[in-house]
């Protein structure tokens, strides 16, 4: 039996908590109503957040009728007391197959939400559960894209402030201030350097001086420090702001937002003492580091999505931060940073080069020493891997935050 909703018509019922649903229910079957085939309409509340079912309305019996016909009808329903959000499913049903709705017939779909007492409309429309489905479906595609840009977006100065507060406590109260932020990057990169450099004697084919290693080697380093650096402390960061999640008001999500933001402070100051360094050994700047900023979006992208990520999970997973120190040691050996990608034998090479760090030191090194674009095959997969990476983070941020408070 196929039944249609037609001229459909909802209204609130004054300051009561009651809807009135009114509606032409037309007959579209070929065949009459078979004897002793009992249909009835009826209504189910659901939550909309969580899609859980909440109570069901009483059933109505529907009369027979002949095919082609309609027969108009009206439906009260009655909305909880609780203040929220609320939608109803208002169908016809058979008792021994169930809702018509289920198996794909059309259903009346009223939108409502209870505040103050009363019942407040919000919208009405025929539709199908799948047609619904992928609505939703649509939706939460254009939340996921579009919440990661609101979040910074609306929080920016808030983020400016985390940012500028986070660079000055790592050296406040030292007799180098504000000198450490340019140090301490230049002191690491130093350190490779001498151990790699110096007493290896690790050498680049296109340059196998020892000065040539070093532009090489800090090229390399430039975008592997800002990374390392947030990524290494994002399984910490939600922890670090336990009170501001139980207590306050307060866009955790922002926080490894920070981070990421705080090691591009970092990058600056390294990138900045390396440009200094190549004007003093080349002579010059090549105008192929104009690439650079499409080498830095996603390597920021990909960065904000990691630390969403494993700051969401470092809640529930206390040792993350541990394994997360060997895996990103593994992971820098696993880059060409401190030797040449060309010493790696070819089906391994295979395999690194799927590595994001790979793409984006190469593409350092192309534009910065050799002259000239990065690789676009390379750069176009980073990118599409930074965005789907973003997104899935936030995402996974947002899905966990909701139980913060329970487990910290």
């Amino acid at each position: 039996m196929s039944l249609v909703f037609r001229n459909a018509q909802v209204i609130e019922d004054g300051d009561s908590r009651t809807l009135r649903a009114s509606f032409d229910l037309e007959n579209r079957s070929r065949r009459r109503q078979a004897e002793g085939d009992e249909v009835h309409l009826g209504w189910q509340l659901f939550d909309p957040h969580s899609g859980l079912f909440i109570a069901e309305g009483q059933w109505q019996p529907l009369a027979a009728a002949p095919p082609g016909t309609s027969s108009r009808r009206e439906v009260e329903i009655q909305l909880p007391p609780e203040k929220g959000d609320y939608h109803v499913y208002v169908s016809p049903l058979r008792q021994e197959t169930g809702w018509f709705y289920r198996s794909g017939s059309p259903f009346l779909l009223v939108e409502a939400r209870v505040e103050g007492g009363r019942a407040r409309l919000t919208g009405f429309r025929v539709t199908t559960l799948r047609r619904l489905v992928w609505t939703k479906r649509l939706g939460g595609a254009h939340k996921a894209l579009t919440y990661p840009v609101l979040t910074v977006w609306r929080n920016f100065g808030l983020i400016r402030s985390l940012v500028r507060r986070d660079v000055a406590a790592r050296y406040r109260g030292s007799f180098g201030d504000a000198l450490w932020a340019v140090l301490n990057p230049l002191l690491l990169m130093l350190t490779y350097f001498f151990v790699f450099g110096i007493v290896l004697r690790a050498r680049f084919g296109g340059d196998p001086s020892r000065t040539g290693f070093a532009l090489y080697f800090l090229a390399g380093m430039l975008p592997w420090l800002p990374f390392a650096e947030a990524v290494g402390r994002s399984p910490f960061a939600v922890l670090e702001y336990r009170s501001f999640v139980k207590k306050l008001v307060f866009p955790i999500e922002i926080v490894p937002v920070n981070l990421a933001i705080a090691g591009l402070v970092t990058q600056a100051f390294a990138l900045g003492a390396f440009l200094v360094f190549l004007l003093i050994l080349r002579g010059g700047i090549p105008l192929t580091a104009l690439w650079l900023p499409a080498l830095i979006v996603p390597q920021l992208l990909l960065t904000v999505g990691l630390c969403w990520f494993l700051s969401a999970l470092g809640v529930y997973v206390r040792d993350l931060g541990h394994v997360m120190g060997y895996l990103l040691t593994l992971w820098f050996f696993l880059t060409p940073i401190c030797y040449p990608e060309g010493s790696l034998p070819p089906e391994a090479l295979a395999i690194l080069r799927k590595n994001p760090m790979f793409v984006l030191v190469a593409g350092f090194r192309d534009a910065l020493l050799e002259g000239r674009a990065p690789a676009f095959g390379p750069l176009w997969k980073l990118w599409l891997l930074s965005i789907v990476v973003c997104i899935l983070g936030h995402a996974w941020f947002y899905k966990l935050r909701k139980s913060f408070t329970d487990v910290l």
